[in-house]
């Protein structure tokens, strides 16, 4: 597997202070992509394990809130055989941090309701391991700025052990990270 590249200190992938991870590949190809350029599964440097642990380094302080997982496609067989391990490793390194994935697959097609590319041998653990699926492919006709965490109103964040338990789409309910009380 290629990467594309790594972001440090991202804000916009997710709730607080994350690393995103943004790996190369993705049959999708949808119209008005941001990162058009990760398409091409050969794009970018391998994902060995400098860069994993470079990964894992930079989450370690305690104001780092979690891991992202964007594309190209998290979700693509040839891509969740390599992260799928990364992921194992991220939670157990750091059970209390979130992993939040961002997929053009849906929650339906990556469980195995809809046909779907997006599963293969490991799909079922690599989507244990997450917090948040943002998913839906961007569609450039529903595309708002206003959204958070998202590019199109097609997407959904998922709160996936809640959508895994009940077996459907459960939404992600954003909750405040600092505290909202006043001192007298």
């Amino acid at each position: 597997m290629n990467y594309a590249t790594v972001k440090y200190y991202d804000i916009a992938n997710g709730p607080g202070v994350r690393t995103s991870l943004f790996v190369s590949g993705c049959t999708h190809r949808c119209k008005g992509c941001f990162n058009e350029v990760a398409w091409d599964f050969s794009y970018g440097q391998p994902f060995d394990k400098i860069i994993r642990n470079e990964i894992f380094a930079s989450c370690q302080p305690d104001y780092i809130t979690g891991l992202s997982l964007l594309g190209g496609e998290p979700m693509e067989p040839e891509n969740q055989r390599e992260l799928v391990r990364f992921a194992r490793n991220f939670k157990a390194l750091y059970p209390q941090k979130t992993i939040w994935c961002y997929s053009g697959y849906t929650f339906e097609q990556l469980t195995g309701q809809v046909e779907s590319r997006g599963r293969c041998e490991v799909t079922d653990e690599f989507l244990s391991y997450l917090d948040v699926l943002v998913d839906g492919p961007f569609v450039e006709s529903l595309h708002d700025i206003s959204l958070r965490f998202r590019g199109s109103s097609n997407q959904r964040l998922l709160d996936m052990p809640k959508s895994l338990a009940a077996g459907q789409p459960v939404l992600w309910v954003d909750e405040p990270v600092f505290s909202t009380h006043t001192m007298d």
